[in-house]
């Protein structure tokens, strides 16, 4: 299945085709209100931590460095993404942030992480089989005889 993860910044209008639309920033944006967001959801949960934030806005770290850090960050907390991933199963989804430049923020990486875990998750129910009985074609295994 495919999915619909748009990226966009907080201070664009709000549109139609936005489907669910969820901040995923761990502070607020400045100079706005939650009336006019049009907001379905603020999760601040699969951000960076705000350890990692500051080191990349400080220009401590590298952009690939806090990239992979925050890589690292989603996969050891995968419960992060579940909200955001029932929200893209649902249709778009657009992910909101206040980053001036959303190439290089976070959200390109949290939409390959959601996209990467949908999919897993979609390729785990494939494999899993609808019922404990033998498959098709096979006999049950009878015990041997004494």
């Amino acid at each position: 299945m495919t999915y619909d993860i748009a990226l966009k910044r907080i201070y664009q209008p709000a549109d139609d085709e936005d489907g669910a639309r969820v901040l995923v920033d761990r502070l607020w944006p400045r100079g706005k209100r939650r009336e006019g967001l049009a907001l379905t959801d603020w999760y601040r949960d699969a951000s960076p931590t705000p350890a990692l934030r500051r080191q990349y806005h400080q220009e401590a770290i590298s952009e690939e460095v806090f990239a992979a850090r925050y890589r690292g960050e989603l996969r050891d907390a995968p419960e992060s993404l579940l909200p955001l991933m029932r929200h893209a199963r649902q249709g778009r989804l657009t992910l909101l942030s206040a980053a001036r430049d959303l190439a290089s923020s976070h959200l390109p990486i949290l939409r390959e992480a959601l996209l990467q875990a949908l999919h897993d998750q979609d390729g785990e129910g494939l494999a899993t089989p609808s019922s404990a009985g033998p498959a098709p074609g096979t006999e049950p295994n009878e015990p041997p005889e004494p």
